[in-house]
């Protein structure tokens, strides 16, 4: 699942680099896949853990301050809240807009089930230097998630609004077409916008961020996983520290290749999203969130529960790419999948025994005395 699906997820990170050159260097989108294939793959493949981890907080700094700088100057540029009651789509202040709960259900879901089974942030969370890091790094990860994401998706919505209410013929028009670039498209036009030159780079870099941020972690954790759980487990036990590390960086290669030709494969970045969220989240999130929520689970349930909904996410995929109509329509996919991987969880899991008490036990462990962990942790600091 994680190999899979993450690799789909690089995919088009590395379109979205070719978007970024395109902008500015004005180098043909698949030259710049390429470039951007390349870099990402390089990088990660003799960066480590530590260093990507390094490279997240710069990232995630350049992310926030252009975000957070461009929205009130393009807000308060096109005319406040005038300018939004006047030229939105009524339908978009109203809470469902002209959708179904079922489709908010059906898009919220894959980046719900996404974010709370993803194995990045476990990793980032276990790099932590105590319990009380880690905790500290899960409740600002909620907050910045929330602040951030409602941040950028205003500020798209305004810029789109804005851009693709000009004239067709205008330089600065952009189709519904290509509204996946709108962000890149308010960095190249900034001025116009009302944005200045400093503003638009700060976009720029926060685009380069992401796409960097995303691929570099996103290449590592499968990558990591063939390595250590395949190869080190299964075919060369006794390999070397030097061995294992030569290998991952030959995994990050194929890993990378992988992706650029699943990248192919789909028409949108959207639907290379949804289709990589919902593996993830239907396939993996189900056991995971069980083991440390369910006594009852087993390793049967949890095994069945991860085929299951990698399995219906593949088949209804795979069905909709050779229907001329689909079978589901992408934003629907993760409804059916997580729906079944639950099931066959709970089914398979009352009805194989269940296992024994130390495979489960340290998820139950009751908290201890706040005093006494105070006192721990000022000997551990002490130490």
């Amino acid at each position: 699942v994680i190999v899979i699906a993450y690799t789909t997820i690089v995919g088009y990170q590395f379109r979205g680099g070719g978007f970024v050159l395109n902008l500015v260097a004005d180098i043909p989108e698949w030259q710049g896949i390429l470039l951007t294939a390349a870099f990402i793959v390089a990088f990660t493949a003799f960066a480590g853990m530590l260093s990507i981890v390094s490279v997240d907080v710069i990232n995630g700094a350049v992310i926030t301050v252009a975000v957070l700088v461009a929205l009130p100057i393009v807000y308060f540029h096109l005319g406040g809240g005038e300018y939004v009651a006047a030229n939105l789509d009524p339908v978009m202040f109203d809470v469902l807009g002209d959708h179904s709960w079922i489709w908010v259900m059906g898009v919220f879901f894959p980046t719900f089930l996404l974010l709370m089974g993803e194995s990045n942030m476990y990793q980032k969370f276990y790099s932590a230097k105590n319990e009380k890091s880690a905790k500290n790094a899960v409740v600002y990860w909620v907050i910045g998630t929330v602040v951030i994401e409602t941040a950028i998706a205003t500020l798209a919505i305004l810029a789109f609004n804005y851009f693709n209410g000009l004239d067709a013929t205008s330089t600065y028009f952009l189709a519904e077409s290509e509204s996946e670039k709108i962000i890149l498209h308010t960095a190249r036009y900034a001025s116009e916008i009302g944005l200045p030159l400093i503003a638009g780079l700060l976009l720029i870099g926060a685009a380069v961020a992401i796409i960097t941020s995303t691929g570099n972690s996103f290449l590592l954790t499968p990558s990591t996983n063939l390595t250590r759980d395949i190869y080190q487990r299964f075919i060369n036990p006794e390999a070397t520290e030097r061995k294992l590390v030569a290998f991952q960086r030959l995994m990050v290669l194929v890993l990378g290749v992988v992706a650029w030709l699943l990248l192919t494969q789909f028409s949108t970045i959207l639907a290379m999203a949804f289709t990589a969220y919902t593996m993830i989240g239907a396939g993996l999130t189900p056991a995971l969130l069980a083991a440390f929520l369910w006594k009852r689970v087993t390793t049967a349930g949890g095994v069945a529960s991860i085929a299951t909904g990698m399995g219906v996410t593949l088949f209804i995929t795979i069905a909709n790419s050779i229907r001329e109509t689909p079978l589901v329509s992408p934003e629907y996919i993760v409804l059916p999948a997580a729906g079944i991987s639950v099931l066959v969880l709970i089914v398979v899991s009352l009805a194989t025994p269940a296992d024994p008490p130390e495979k489960w036990a340290k998820f139950y462990q009751k908290e201890g005395d706040l005093s006494d962990a105070i006192k721990e942790y000022q000997d551990q600091d002490e130490d």
